[in-house]
């Protein structure tokens, strides 16, 4: 009797398996599971099958050159996936291809579509090679904007990016000892690279490219959610939201949780575009500690240099945040702290005609107390700082009754057009500034305690470039 074509391949991909597993090989080939990387055939099934085998084992699984149409995928423990030169993996545009899974995404934890490569509760992981990950992001942006266009006339701007349900490129959850390197990223539906509550992460010489054939909603590029010992290093990111942000819940949830993201370092990276080269929030819930972020290049584009953000309702904060060598052109706030960050979106109301809301939505619209929403920021220094061509220097702001405290900026030289402004601080020192702003600007106190050093920042008439 023969089999069906279908049938044969199972039984193919069955033997390849067993050949691969009794010969102890280090090197599992997709294709050999099936996949045929012709960017037409729907390939998940095969790799995953690739992936399945080689769990546990020590395994490489790897392709060879072509396009491979995707739904999510699982790297599994002890393996190592490798998208060589010549290899893509393409994104499949059907929600269905993403199966809904407990996470957290924009610091609630929620079910949400599983990322295109995920490592998911697992340890002992490595996704390398020079290859692309690309996330055909341009009809996930769509129906964001699409479902943004319709919720903000009803009072519902933050409810957007929790309703229009976009897969990330990679997720790194609940798993340890994972290293991502010499990956090619690109047209993310959603987040990039999002690692969340997971550790001993080392994300090495990644590229992100996220706005090839426009400019998608929420691409941030990488995200270190409620984790600890990360390493993120040689970076080259072009996104259209935060480009390595750390984040730590969102209000009531994520004082919940309660988990910290801290013994993180970021280095030698360049941000061609993106709110921010550094991003600490808005979700702050969790805290920050001992977090170190240097030798970083950004160009116009980008938004910030370094930028705290939170909300009255978000609560945590962060303590032992080292910033320095920062290298700016163009860039248009080099330095910022604003805690009450997009109110549109911070601040969540459930509208009074609204029958049977998704879950959620109460989560989010869940009352914070003050005593528990202000966010608060202590023992903070960002130094070394070059920057040209911004439109403001410095911006910082708090509230009177959750003061910044015991922060410190020195040497730095910043060409802008507006000095800036200080506010809500108890024990911050300039020391070693040197602003290059239009004739009769100054750095401007509003309502601060105990701030020093402001009457010795030097200023210099001339062009902010």
């Amino acid at each position: 009797m023969l089999l069906a074509g279908r049938s044969w391949a199972r039984l193919l991909a069955l033997i390849a398996m067993m050949l691969c597993l009794r010969a102890g090989a280090a090197t599992l080939l997709v294709n050999d599971f099936g996949a045929k990387g012709d960017g037409v055939v729907v390939d998940t099934a095969a790799v995953q099958k690739a992936l399945d085998a080689g769990s546990g084992k020590h395994a490489t699984v790897t392709f060879r050159p072509g396009t491979y149409r995707i739904g999510s995928i699982f790297v599994k423990s002890g393996e190592t996936l490798e998208i060589p030169k010549g290899v893509k993996l393409l994104g499949v545009q059907e929600l269905s291809a993403y199966p809904l899974m407990p996470t957290r995404v924009a610091g609630i934890e929620m079910t949400w579509p599983a990322a295109l490569v995920n490592v998911y509760r697992q340890t002992d992981v490595k996704i390398t090679g020079g290859g692309t990950i690309d996330g055909d992001g341009s009809y996930w942006w769509k129906s964001y904007w699409d479902l943004r266009k319709e919720y903000e006339p009803k009072g519902l701007r933050w409810a957007a990016d929790y309703d229009a349900k976009r897969p990330r490129l990679v997720q790194v959850f609940d798993s340890s000892k994972v290293t991502l390197d010499g990956l090619e990223l690109e047209r993310s539906g959603f987040w990039t690279v999002h690692i969340c509550y997971s550790q001993d992460v080392t994300v090495d010489h990644v590229t992100i490219r996220n706005n090839i054939g426009g400019r998608g909603p929420s691409t941030d590029g990488i995200d270190i959610d409620s984790s600890r010992r990360v390493l993120v290093q040689h970076a080259d990111i072009d996104v259209n939201d935060d480009a390595l942000c750390l984040k730590a819940g969102r209000d009531a949830d994520g004082l919940r949780v309660n988990r910290r993201t801290e013994d993180v370092v970021i280095r030698d990276s360049v941000i061609r575009s993106g709110a921010a080269a550094v991003t600490f929030g808005s979700e702050t819930s969790g805290g920050f500690r001992n977090i170190e972020a240097y030798n970083l290049t950004a160009y116009k584009g980008v938004g910030s240099g370094v930028l705290i953000k939170s909300a009255k309702v978000r609560g945590g904060g962060g303590e032992n945040l080292r910033v320095h060598d920062l290298h700016l052109t163009d860039v248009r706030i080099p330095i910022q702290v604003n805690l009450n960050w997009n109110p549109s979106y911070s601040y969540a109301e459930m509208p009074k005609d609204v029958q049977n809301p998704p879950a959620y939505w109460k989560v989010l619209t869940e009352r914070v107390p003050e005593e528990k929403g202000l966010p608060h920021f202590h023992d903070v220094h960002f130094w070394n700082i070059e920057a040209t061509g911004a439109k403001t220097a410095i911006a910082i702001a708090a509230y009177p009754n959750a003061l910044l405290k015991d922060f410190r900026i020195d040497h730095v030289k910043i060409a802008a057009e507006s000095a800036g402004s200080i506010a809500d601080t108890e024990n911050l020192v300039l020391d070693a500034i040197d602003l290059t702003v239009p004739q009769g600007e100054k750095l401007k106190a509003d309502g601060n305690v105990g701030l020093k050093g402001i009457d010795e920042v030097r200023y210099q008439q001339g062009e902010s470039r």
